[in-house]
């Protein structure tokens, strides 16, 4: 007989707790944020902390494993209030120069805050640049997966529809297109 003190697989967990924060975020994200940052992204951005810090959290209950994931919730939160803050604080403006005209700054912003770089306000205008020459390596399809579903918040149901596809293809899609542009990110800042 399992013991009901051991903790089942995080992702078990996340999937199980998903709705309450869901729920959450989108109640505490004021104007301001989602402006700028959708419920999804937010949403996303704290399951993949949560993935990164499992070794971090000791299980004592699903009880105890909400109020931890609500808490890095508020935290993801109030990290991203600040830094759109500052920013305006600052008076940091990204200006688009070159690239494929399809993509806005804002867009491009966004997919970079929701892709988890380390130091989101280390984000300007190079690495905004960088994002979109990776972008452009990307097919086209690859391209309309990550803006409709990431940050337009299309449904998977939806996106399947819209492209001819199924639901699992449209997400194994989503999740390798991201994969993909990951890798080009990343040999882009090695400069390799």
């Amino acid at each position: 007989m399992a013991n009901p003190d051991e903790m089942p697989p995080i992702e078990d967990l996340l999937e199980r707790h998903l709705p309450t924060l869901r729920a959450y975020v989108r109640r505490n994200l004021d104007a301001g944020l989602a402006d700028r940052e959708s419920t999804a992204d937010l949403v996303q951005s704290v399951c993949r902390e949560v993935l990164q810090s499992r070794g971090k959290f000791e299980f004592r209950g699903d009880a105890a494993f909400q109020r931890w994931l609500l808490q890095v919730a508020l935290h993801k939160l109030m990290d991203r209030r600040r830094f759109w803050r500052a920013r305006k604080r600052e008076g940091l403006r990204v200006d688009g120069q070159r690239g494929a005209p399809s993509w806005s700054q804002d867009e491009l912003g966004r997919l970079a805050v929701a892709l988890g770089s380390p130091s989101a306000e280390a984000i300007l205008r190079e690495d905004l640049d960088r994002l979109e020459l990776a972008l452009e390596e990307l097919s086209e399809f690859d391209r309309e997966v990550i803006r409709l579903v990431r940050l337009q918040g299309l449904s998977h149901a939806q996106f399947a529809a819209r492209m001819g596809c199924t639901e699992p293809q449209s997400r194994k899609r989503l999740f390798e297109a991201l994969a993909r542009l990951s890798l080009l990110l990343r040999r882009g800042q090695t400069g390799s």
